[in-house]
């Protein structure tokens, strides 16, 4: 391959995926204007967050082995297509239900991209070159997080809130051209399989059970009905399904258990900041929608450089004392948002979230580290699709609580509960990484 092709196969790779992380984190600083603009309460936009999570929970656990089945280049293709499809949509979206739907297919362009994307480097991109093009692939992805809010803030402030859709669309379209013209051909996998019927009942369960709770008018009996159908479908296909969307077993192994649970608890505390923060700062403080989104760029520039800093302590502290240290520091920093009350000024407010960004990012290498050297290698793949399943149940918890408690403390107190929980679940991470390498050992 040509020096100018190989360069645009990486930028094409890395633009699209690039994408995700930044669509996750930029519709926060917007969902007080939208919610505005299409004339409903911040409850009914905040599902236009949830949704998207409740998809990429759903989808991303199979659309690795959908590049396998079909091949990754076309599974790419498609994702990156059905994401610029729906952001498309997304702009001329003039009610809720309609925006909430083409989010729902932005995160499924960006739940099959995703994995495929990682898959695509390792076909394409030389042996010796591997470390630094996933070094920058990771790099990217935090990065995507980080900007996300200040370049929504900045677009909103200039353009309205529909622009934090239509600026996907030069990045999608190259990204979409690149890959189709330089992209080699992959490899199909015709023995793979794929638990569609799972991920339907994984979505279904969790989009009843979200609505139920942040909109009491739809709690009855029918309701619990529809929940209980689902969840025990969800369950009989899982334990029948030869490569299930969620591996069951490997919850009796305490130390993948308590990694899954710290992230779970670490995200719902994460992401509940970057959506209850434009709430407050705006509607409580008059704060710009530019101020907040400098200030939550604070954050998650702080989460980035903590994660990379924590990965780099993995091996000399051990997950456990990381994960430890990464809910104490959270839960200092809850307690200092509480404070925001007393001293709501911009200085005090970029010192919380700098704590908050640290407490968030600092852990999370070693709760994926611990989640993954729990199981042998040959679990490795469905070890990191329920990681990333628990991940975004965690931004799910984040959403609901968001909206019910966004106008109150009992928010944050509730976050408090929540990292306080993370102790008892960081003393259970990092307590047997051996065991699963020794576990591949034959016996004598």
């Amino acid at each position: 391959m040509a020096s100018a092709s190989y360069r645009l196969v990486i930028a094409s790779i890395l633009t699209g995926t690039f994408l995700v992380p930044v669509n996750s984190t930029m519709i926060a600083v917007g969902l007080p204007t939208i919610a505005e603009t299409i004339g409903v309460p911040l409850t009914h936009a905040s599902w236009v967050v949830t949704i998207y999570l409740i998809v990429m929970a759903a989808v991303q656990p199979i659309a690795g082995k959908m590049g396998d089945l079909f091949g990754r280049k076309t599974m790419f293709l498609l994702g990156i297509s059905f994401f610029l499809a729906a952001s498309v949509a997304c702009m001329f979206s003039r009610n809720l239900l309609t925006l909430v739907l083409f989010r729902a297919l932005q995160a499924i362009g960006g739940a099959v991209a995703s994995p495929n994307a990682s898959a695509l480097i390792r076909e394409v991109v030389p042996k010796e070159k591997l470390g630094p093009v996933f070094g920058t692939f990771g790099l990217l992805m935090g990065l995507g997080a980080a900007i996300g809010p200040l370049v929504g803030s900045l677009l909103i402030g200039l353009w309205g809130w529909t622009s934090i859709f239509w600026i996907n669309i030069p990045f999608a379209v190259f990204s979409l051209l690149a890959a189709y013209w330089y992209l080699p051909a992959s490899r199909i996998n015709a023995g793979a399989s794929l638990d569609i019927k799972g991920s339907v009942y994984l979505t279904a369960s969790l989009t009843v059970l979200i609505l139920a709770i942040t909109h009491p008018e739809f709690m009855n009996v029918w309701t619990a009905i529809l929940f209980a159908a689902t969840v025990g479908l969800f369950i009989r296909q899982e334990l029948r399904c030869k490569e299930p969307v969620i591996q069951f077993s490997l919850f009796k192994n305490m130390e993948f258990s308590s990694a899954n649970a710290s992230i779970l608890l670490s995200n719902a505390v994460m992401y509940s900041t970057i959506l209850v923060m434009p709430v407050w700062l705006q509607k409580m403080y008059h704060f710009s929608v530019q101020n907040v989104g400098v200030l939550l760029f604070l954050f998650s520039a702080a989460m980035s450089a903590s994660s990379w800093l924590g990965g780099l302590l993995t091996q000399k502290l051990g997950s456990r004392r990381l994960i430890l240290l990464s809910f104490l520091v959270s839960a200092v920093a809850l307690l200092g948002y509480l404070g925001i009350y007393r001293y709501p000024v911009q200085p005090y407010i970029a010192a919380v979230l700098l704590i908050g960004g640290i407490g968030g990012g600092i852990g999370m290498p070693s709760m994926q580290t611990a989640s993954l050297q729990s199981v042998p290698k040959t679990m490795s793949g469905v070890a990191s699709g329920i990681f990333s399943t628990s991940r975004y149940i965690g931004g799910m918890i984040a959403s609901v609580l968001v909206s019910l408690l966004a106008d109150s403390h009992s928010l944050f107190y509730s976050l408090l509960i929540l990292a306080v929980l993370g102790f008892p679940a960081a003393s259970g991470a990092g307590t047997a990484a051996g065991r699963a390498a020794s576990a591949e050992k034959p016996s004598a």
